[in-house]
């Protein structure tokens, strides 16, 4: 008798900046997602994958949680959170140990009636003493039962194992989705304009990285060197120059840590073009989103 295959979503949702990116990397060990410490810096649906013999494994890391969506954007990015959750197999509540649990309660009660197995990953236990841990783990345990809380650390990589031994249970038997080489389905030309958007989240304040979106126009893999032309698409024709920087400085900056980065994720040179333009009010019009990827 031929062995069994499985294959299914893990799908990771939650609220901003409680290291739903930073998880799904720390679970899939390659970077699949962006992070920072701002919120909302996730705007896709991302799927990181693992594959064995025996399964494959693929996580969907999903944009935060948004009470009220101030532009289409936003509403586009609430989709994949609700697409996430219709094809999920299993749904990781992700939650930031040191956020009120009452402010999350009625969502995961909520998620719980879809009839699908729902476990809360308490992320970032390392702020909490133990103490406190348990006793979170016993409010939550309210809700969804203590056998189904999870403590971890997604920085630090605390309790991956853990976690990766709850998702296998629950996988069905099923042929693989995806190529067993995949451990994204996002290309290459997407990663790379992400790895640039990480560092304008990084660098900038305020409105910036809100009004920014980031496609590579070409990308050309040679023996030797990555040539890659990459476009900064502003909101506001003001916020052109505050990107860019006095003497060009700011556009410097980004690129020279974006093309550092991509360096060491191929093993090899790379040349990187970044220009800047301007598309008035990109975030609220259909077209220029769905030529940026938010079908959703």
């Amino acid at each position: 008798m031929l062995p069994t295959h499985k294959a299914g979503y893990v799908n990771i949702i939650g609220k901003p900046n409680v290291g739903k990116s930073t998880l799904i990397n720390a679970l899939i060990g390659e970077k699949v997602a962006i992070t920072s410490p701002k919120v909302q810096t996730t705007r896709h649906r991302i799927l990181g994958i693992i594959n064995t013999d025996e399964y494959q494994l693929i996580f969907s890391d999903t944009p935060g949680l948004i009470e009220k969506p101030s532009y289409l954007l936003h509403e586009k990015m609430i989709g994949f959170i609700k697409e996430a959750i219709e094809d999920a197999d299993v749904i990781f509540y992700l939650s930031d140990i040191t956020d009120i649990i009452e402010n999350q309660r009625g969502f995961v009660e909520d998620l719980l009636k879809k009839e699908l197995p729902v476990y809360v990953i308490l992320n970032k236990i390392d702020l909490k003493t133990q103490d406190e841990v348990t006793a979170i783990i016993a409010e939550w345990g309210k809700v969804v039962g203590v056998e189904k809380v999870v403590p971890v650390s997604a920085l630090k990589k605390f309790n991956m194992d853990w976690l990766l031994k709850i998702a296998v249970s629950h996988l069905p038997e099923c042929p693989p989705y995806f190529d067993k080489e995949f451990f994204t389905t996002r290309s290459e030309r997407f990663l790379a304009a992400e790895v640039i958007r990480e560092k304008i989240f990084y660098n900038y304040k305020q409105e910036i990285p809100y009004s920014v979106e980031v496609t590579v126009t070409s990308f050309l893999d040679e023996p030797t060197i990555i040539r890659i032309a990459a476009e900064i698409v502003v909101n506001r024709a003001s916020q052109k120059p505050i990107l860019i920087g006095a003497g060009g400085e700011g556009l410097k900056k980004i690129g020279t840590q974006a093309r550092k980065e991509l360096e060491e994720n191929y093993g090899k040179k790379v040349f990187l073009e970044i220009f800047v333009k301007v598309r008035e009010g990109w975030r609220e019009n259909k077209n220029s989103l769905r030529q940026f990827g938010y079908e959703g």
